[in-house]
């Protein structure tokens, strides 16, 4: 079985969050996404170091579909440099490791 992936990125309203996690399940390049938030989150950008007020978005994927979600999230996103992080999942629950693939194959 190839490898499925938790897709970590972050939005700055949750309305732009719930938008991106939508779009990833109805088009079925994630099997299913959660929001955490707010965050506070610090960071360099350009030159200084930042603070802003997030929501993490959780998003499993399979490895046949990490592309897709990778350019959905571009798309959709209004960051200029979106944090996009996909993190191979090694362990977990067979049937929920099954299900990731599932929901996210190709449909005709």
């Amino acid at each position: 079985m190839k490898p499925s992936f938790e897709v970590h990125v972050t939005a700055g309203t949750r309305e732009e969050a719930e938008n991106i996690c939508v779009a990833a399940v109805n088009k079925r390049v994630a099997a299913g996404a959660q929001i955490v938030g707010p965050i506070s989150s610090f960071y360099w950008w350009k030159g200084k170091v930042e603070r802003s007020e997030e929501f993490l978005i959780l998003m499993k994927t399979s490895e046949n579909r990490l592309d897709e979600l990778v350019t959905l999230v571009k798309e959709t996103h209004s960051y200029e440099t979106p944090e996009i992080v996909a993190v191979p999942i090694e362990h977990g629950l067979p049937d929920y490791l099954n299900w990731i693939t599932t929901e996210t194959a190709e449909r005709p």
